[in-house]
This record gives structure tokens, C-alpha cells and sequence, in this order.
């Protein structure tokens, strides 16, 4: 075979090879369109990866000098497997710990999610990717956090897009001298009011206990999306504020107070 010949035939596979990359990467754009899944980012990276070795493989058939060696290394997969098994282990670890990730699909792009491992927050935020190796959160301070999958695979996660509402509590102390069942109708009517919540006159406000300085009242605030709870906790907490000074009913809060003696 000639050089000519070679150089043809390598350029033949190399082209062959990045046209169906550049199919497989059309086909996944063209279902992302409908389903934007991290998942199908990972299935992509795997079906890239395989045809990569398929054409190296195929390409060193065609050879004499890569034939015999090609076919040694085929023959002799099992110690291969077990030799890149040890040297890495971790990266194939993580692989593994994708496909499982892939399949069962705790999340998705764009949910929010909590990472907790041995009692300690890995990470949160929303999901970006999801690749061979790893899953990007972008975190809520703008970070993004790189975790391996097999973090991602053992960890506890919490996805709040698996709940369809969303319940977060407000807490308030009024002082013993108001009147404590003014200020909890207060309450309860600017939750029920509030146009991002799912509350109604029926969520009761509760009193959770006795402070040092007051009385603790506590409620929960429903809504469709944690984006939603946020925005809506901080309105009530704001007109919480506002109509008890309207209705003279004090926010107990401690005072130090200093002296020189």
C-alpha cells in the first residue's frame, strides 16, 4: 500500500468518523428541542466516545503494522478491561455512576437541587449538565460546582421540582402586651391575600411557643415554585411589618442595655 493510498484511506475514516459525530450531535440537538435533559447530554458524550473507538479500531484493520496488534489487543480484552479497571478505577467509577444517573433521573436540567453527603452540603443550586464525568450546579451565589457523578450517586439529593408546591414558614414574636389574636388574624389574612400564594383563610397561624420577650406565632406559606416562595415570604414579611405598627401591635426584639458603673 502506498503512502498515498494510506494518507486516503486514514483521511477516509477520519471523515467518516466526524460526519456521524456531527449526526449523533444533529440527532440529540433535534430531541433536546423537545426535552432539554442533561441526560441526553451524558447519552451523547457516550455515543461519541464509541464511535471514536469504533473507527480507531476499524482504522487499524486496514494496516499491517496495526492489524496484527489491533487484533491482539481485541483478543486479549479481558486483561485490558481488568488493567484499566485498576489504573482508573475512580473515572470508571464515575461513568458507571452517570449511566445510573442517566437511567433513574433524580434531576433534570434546570431543576433545583440540594446535594447532602454525611450530613453536609455538597451543593446547591440548578442543574447545568450532566457529563461522563461529572454534574455542574450552578450555585446560587453564581458559582458553578463541578460534582462527580459518583458523589452525584451516592449523595442524598433533594429536588424541589419534584413537589409540585412548594411550603415554607413564616415565624413572627409579637410582645405580651399586644393583642396576640389581632395579630394573628393579621397574618393570616396578608398570607391568604398575597397573589403568589396558594393560601386561603382555611391555613391557620399557629402559636408555636413562648419567648423570652414574646409570643411566637408561626405559619406556613404555600406556593407553585420556590422562585415564588421567596419573593412571596419577603412581601408578607414586609406588610407584616407595615400593618402592625398600623395597629400598634410591637415585634419584640431584645435590648442591651450598657452600663458604665
Amino acid at each position: 500500500m502506498t503512502n498515498l493510498s494510506s494518507i486516503i484511506i486514514i483521511a477516509i475514516f477520519l471523515a467518516t468518523g466526524l460526519l456521524i459525530n456531527r449526526i449523533i450531535n444533529l440527532i440529540f440537538r433535534l430531541i433536546a428541542r423537545k426535552n432539554n435533559s442533561s441526560h441526553l447530554h451524558f447519552f451523547k458524550s457516550m455515543a461519541n466516545a464509541v464511535v471514536i473507538v469504533i473507527i480507531v479500531y476499524a482504522l487499524a484493520q486496514q494496516f499491517s503494522v496495526t492489524k496484527d496488534l489491533s487484533t491482539a489487543l481485541l483478543q486479549s480484552g479481558s486483561l485490558i478491561v481488568a488493567i484499566a479497571t485498576f489504573a482508573a478505577q475512580q473515572a470508571l467509577s464515575n461513568v458507571i455512576s452517570g449511566i445510573s444517573l442517566s437511567v433513574t433521573k433524580p434531576y433534570d436540567v434546570n431543576d433545583k437541587i440540594k446535594v447532602v453527603q454525611g450530613g453536609s452540603i455538597v451543593a446547591e443550586g440548578i442543574v447545568q449538565d450532566i457529563t461522563l464525568r461529572h454534574t455542574i450546579i450552578r450555585q446560587y451565589n453564581g458559582e458553578s460546582c463541578i460534582v462527580p457523578n459518583s458523589v452525584m450517586d451516592s449523595a442524598v439529593i433533594t429536588n424541589t421540582n419534584f413537589t409540585e408546591n412548594i411550603g415554607n414558614f413564616i415565624e413572627v414574636t409579637v410582645g405580651y402586651e399586644a393583642d396576640v389574636r389581632e395579630a394573628m388574624d393579621i397574618v393570616q389574612r396578608i398570607c391568604a391575600e398575597h397573589e403568589m400564594t396558594l393560601n386561603t383563610m382555611e391555613n391557620k397561624v399557629f402559636i408555636k411557643g413562648y419567648a423570652e420577650n414574646g409570643v411566637t406565632l408561626k405559619t406556613t406559606v404555600w406556593t407553585k415554585t420556590l422562585d415564588e416562595s421567596f419573593r412571596a415570604c419577603s412581601d408578607i414579611r414586609l406588610s407584616i411589618i407595615e400593618q402592625f405598627r398600623e395597629k400598634n401591635i410591637s415585634i419584640s426584639y431584645q435590648i442591651v442595655t450598657i452600663s458604665n458603673e
